[in-house]
């Protein structure tokens, strides 16, 4: 089955970890069978997500902005065109040091779930 969407048609939430998010597709909220969600976050600069770690893998694509990624107490420098992959269960966190929106889209596997999210203590 072909499935096309508009990003204009995601509405934006704030995460448990207190970045804006558009779950672009989803299975729970699109009429597509898939194991993974895509979605599009941004941090305002100055801003951070909270320390947390999910149960399912991550992959993160940097669009735009500039900062850090503190994946289990590595800290990584990251813009535009960074790729990030980061394991099930593993502490994270993303910090915008740039004077822009830092924007990335996020794949995760098995799909993202707000339940899943769980917050850490500062790593």
């Amino acid at each position: 089955m072909l499935f096309v969407k508009s990003e204009e048609d995601c509405p934006e939430f704030l995460a448990g970890d207190k970045t804006l998010l558009k779950e672009l597709i989803h299975p729970n909220n699109d009429p597509i069978e898939i194991k993974y969600s895509l979605a599009k976050g941004k941090l305002a600069p100055g801003e951070s997500s909270l320390p947390h770690k999910l149960g399912s893998s991550e992959v993160f694509y940097v669009l735009s902005g500039a900062g850090k990624a503190i994946i289990d107490r590595n800290i990584i420098e990251i813009k535009a065109g960074s790729i990030i992959f980061v394991p099930p269960h593993t502490d994270q966190y993303l910090i915008n040091e740039g004077k822009e929106n830092m924007e990335f889209i996020c794949i995760v596997e098995p799909f993202w779930t707000h339940e899943e999210e769980k917050l850490t203590k500062t790593l």
